[in-house]
């Protein structure tokens, strides 16, 4: 889709206003707190027009409304059916967002109706393909909570003031494509990331970043069978893929479960029906939720130098038992590597941002490390990036590039780490400067002092370590110094500066009638002949 220019009007009208009511909820809370209802919130608004979209489709030869159908046993049910089938999910007429937001403008709504009204959605999935979808999906957003008010009028009071606010914006009934409104909700995660300090990195990857992920595994492919993250956050890289090629069916595995519920909507938001995609809530690590899967396309972006059990049995694992050693149990980037390369289809390819350690630490990483060129010829590429570009942290970090079916057994080392504009608390990456890696990677180009592909021999020579300076040299030559200019012009310099301080102490001379200035005009003549 082509995105016009009143459509990118409409985009930051919608994000601003967003903004705008997300601050109503602020009070006492943190930005994770208030971010569980503004976007729960907007999501629940979104299901129910959903609802009435698809309701309108079904009973427009009809010709009754869907309260009337509602009343009819045999109506009821066959539309029950078909929602469910289609959907996924149902919501009653009088739990709809805009009868709920007509009770609020007749004074008839309690905070209590929205609350039964989300617990409805969720019971109505029950024993249907659609449960794992919605189950709990609601759950972090307490209605009960006294940060809301201190009791059910004034708790009742602040939601009613952003669901009548929510209610005015151009959701899906509007020439507003359905992806911007999934861009918007996007836009809200990423504003609360920014607020969010150190945890932002739980939920959420910088776009940019996303982007050079997505083209990097979307490199010469339109249709991917499969894009799994098992760290998936938010699921916004899953999405990016999305945009890049067409996604047959989205996996997904976040230990968070609050993260977890927002991966869920971020896909339902984008229009990614319920049958297309798969996201599970605990430790992929420890119990994979899909152990029988391989993928077209893996990108991930995981916990930095997270800890894990590193279990001596894990050896015996199919994931981790062929290279002979475990990731450090302070360090768990390379398991989370073993276990991605485990599930990469041997015609895929996997990218994932991880610390620059990885590149060069020992021990059992080094091991792994080599393993990974030498016997399995797996490494494809590293791009080094800037500091300071993700959020909760400033350290530089690096994409790893995987394949399997590799013709050549040289690898690319590209550094960006000087391609960023700097920003007040966080660094960017240009448009330009993604696609100038995202160029350079698909080319394979050597670019002296950006990229280099270095022999198989070369990377042996350097015992495997991956370290980016070593294969890409950036150093830049200072000019030389020339010693008799350099003399000459403090000559110049001082003789300037003798001449100013003389005529300075003649100046002062011509003052020393001026009785009042006397003091002040000594000490300053004591400090120039000193």
């Amino acid at each position: 889709m082509t995105v016009t220019e009143k459509q990118r009007q409409q985009q930051a009208e919608l994000q601003k206003k967003l903004w705008s009511i997300a601050n109503d909820l602020r009070g006492n809370m943190d930005a994770s707190e208030f971010r569980n209802y503004i976007l729960g919130l907007i999501f629940y608004r979104f299901l129910s027009e959903k609802m009435e979209e698809e309701v309108e489709r079904l009973l427009r030869e009809d010709n009754i409304t869907f309260s009337e159908a509602w009343e009819d046993e045999e109506i009821k049910e066959a539309l029950s059916d078909e929602l469910i089938k289609r959907i996924g999910y149902l919501i009653e007429p009088e739990f709809l967002f805009s009868s709920l937001v007509s009770d609020i403008e007749a004074g008839k709504f309690d905070i209590e109706q929205l609350s039964k009204a989300i617990n409805k959605v969720e019971e109505s999935t029950l024993g249907t393909k659609s449960e794992d979808d919605f189950v709990h999906l609601f759950s972090d957003m307490d209605l009960t909570s006294n940060r809301l008010g201190n009791n059910v009028s004034n708790r009742t009071k602040l939601i009613s003031k952003v669901m009548l606010n929510l209610a005015d914006l151009p959701f899906v009934h509007s020439d507003m494509e359905i992806d911007m409104l999934g861009d918007a909700y996007e836009y809200m995660i990423g504003q609360f990331a920014a607020t969010a300090g150190k945890k932002a990195g739980e939920f959420y990857t910088p776009q940019q970043v996303s982007k050079l992920l997505a083209e990097i595994v979307t490199t010469d492919k339109e249709d991917l069978r499969s894009v799994y993250d098992p760290t998936c956050g938010s699921g916004s890289l899953l999405l990016r893929v999305g945009r890049l090629a067409h996604v047959r069916h989205y996996y997904g595995q976040e230990y968070n479960s609050t993260t977890y519920n927002l991966a869920r909507m971020n896909m339902l938001l984008h229009d990614v029906n319920f049958k297309a995609f798969s996201i599970e809530n605990g430790d992929t690590l420890e119990e994979p939720a899909f152990p029988d899967e391989k993928f077209d396309a893996i990108v991930a972006n995981p916990p930095y130098s997270a800890k894990w059990s590193a279990d001596p049995s894990f050896l015996e694992d199919e994931r981790f038992s062929n290279y002979g050693k475990l990731a450090p149990k302070s360090k768990a980037d390379f398991a989370f590597v073993q276990h991605m390369i485990h599930h990469l289809d041997d015609e895929g390819t996997m990218a994932v941002v991880l610390p620059h350690g990885v590149l060069f630490r020992g021990a059992a990483e080094g091991v792994i490390r080599k393993y990974l060129i030498e016997e399995k010829n797996y490494l494809d590429a590293i791009i080094g990036l800037p500091a300071n570009i993700f959020f909760g942290t400033s350290i530089p970090t690096t994409i790893l590039v995987f394949k399997k079916s590799r013709e050549t057994e040289d690898v690319l080392f590209i550094d960006a780490s000087q391609s960023f504009e700097k920003g007040k608390n966080q660094n960017h990456m240009s448009d330009e400067d993604v696609d100038k890696i995202i160029e350079t990677y698909r080319n394979r180009e050597v670019i002296d002092k950006y990229s280099y592909v270095a022999t198989r021999e070369e990377i042996e020579e350097n015992e495997y370590n991956l370290n980016i300076p070593r294969y890409v040299d950036t150093f830049e030559e200072e000019e030389p110094v020339d010693i008799k200019a350099l003399h000459e012009e403090i000559k110049t310099i001082n003789k300037e500066i003798a001449e100013a301080e003389a005529s300075l102490l003649e100046m002062l001379d011509e003052l020393e009638g001026d009785e009042d200035g006397m003091a002040l005009i000594e000490a300053t003549k004591e400090v120039f002949r000193r």
